[in-house]
């Protein structure tokens, strides 16, 4: 009876944890809002899948990971702003890396999908996923190594 009742007390906690997040990153909190079907619409499938439902691209795959033109990264999905080029960095991840955001324009909130607690990244306009920022980033400059997702950024070059 005793290790049901752990059983039933854990499952509660983590239901709380999950329910916590989904409000964390409502959509009703940005400025754009759109349907899924008008998402759909407009994002490529890779797109979608990443910034709609927190999906991850296979390393390596994006071209944007070796991209070392000046310019801004800005949202796929609505074209905010949200990294420049001099704060990318090749961490060998596989992904393009940023060392800070542009500030304003990157929202956070607590993701627990493999069981323990990372901070995922959001664009702060339509709360498209970006990916997640650790702490092993360049020791020089802030510490932080955005992981950002290539399907989730385009690039617009500096003039």
């Amino acid at each position: 009876m005793k290790k049901l009742s752990l059983l039933l007390f854990t499952s509660i906690l983590l239901n709380c944890n999950g329910n916590a997040q989904q409000k964390e990153v409502s959509a009703a909190t940005y400025k754009i809002t759109k349907t899924e079907a008008e998402w759909k619409a407009q994002l490529t499938d890779l797109q979608y899948r990443v910034l709609r439902e927190a999906g991850t691209e296979r390393p390596f795959t994006s071209p944007l990971n070796k991209n070392e033109e000046p310019g801004i990264y800005v949202c796929a999905a609505c074209e905010t702003p949200l990294f420049k080029s001099e704060y990318k960095f090749d961490s060998g991840t596989g992904w393009p890396s940023f060392d800070r955001e542009i500030k304003g324009n990157v929202a956070f909130s607590t993701d627990y999908d493999l069981g323990y607690a990372r901070t995922e990244e959001h664009c702060a306009t339509c709360g498209g996923h970006l990916g997640h920022v650790f702490n092993d980033g360049p020791k020089n400059t802030t510490g932080k190594r955005h992981c950002i997702n290539g399907a989730a950024l385009e690039f617009v070059k500096s003039e």
